[in-house]
């Protein structure tokens, strides 16, 4: 499978969800927090030309002439947020185009949305390669990692797969 930005996103919130899905085993579309978070993008793309975008194997929720925006339904898992829209900046880079990355976390109980403004740096992008290699080598393993228990597993997709 092609690395993709789920992929990034999966590989810092759990090594086992990046393997499982890379692997092709997608238990999201029976999960209502996906369903919920896809409604969310739904919403926010109506009326806008410039969201829910598809280049090669990502979809972009919104790209204006400044910001490249990915929408998320909750702060709980930043760094993953992060690397996810690096990884999109960098495929939008190798076609030319330059953008800022803006994240915007929308939580259902808090009146205030959060931003975080980020910019694709050199360091940043020798990271992500190293972070794609990785995920490469996960992918490509025999073995299914094992199920470590967290905070928010009950929300995942693959909770019952891992631990029931």
């Amino acid at each position: 499978m092609q690395i993709n930005g789920t992929l990034i996103n999966y590989y810092f919130h759990c090594k086992r969800q990046c393997y499982l899905h890379g692997n092709r085993l997608n238990l999201e579309d029976n999960s209502e927090l996906v369903q919920i978070g896809r409604a969310m993008h739904e919403v926010k793309a109506e009326g806008c030309e410039n969201a829910e975008l598809a280049i090669e194997n990502i979809r972009l929720d919104k790209l204006t002439t400044e910001y490249l925006t990915e929408i998320k339904k909750s702060d709980s898992d930043i760094e993953a947020s992060k690397w996810q829209l690096y990884y999109y900046l960098k495929v939008l880079k190798n076609k030319g185009i330059i953008r800022k990355g803006k994240l915007e976390f929308e939580e259902k109980n808090k009146t205030k949305r959060t931003t975080m403004i980020l910019e694709l740096g050199d360091a940043e992008e020798k990271e992500l390669e190293q972070i794609q290699s990785q995920i490469e080598e996960l992918l490509q393993a025999e073995i299914v990692p094992e199920a470590e228990e967290r905070a928010g597993c009950k929300k995942c997709a693959y909770y019952e797969y891992c631990f029931i």
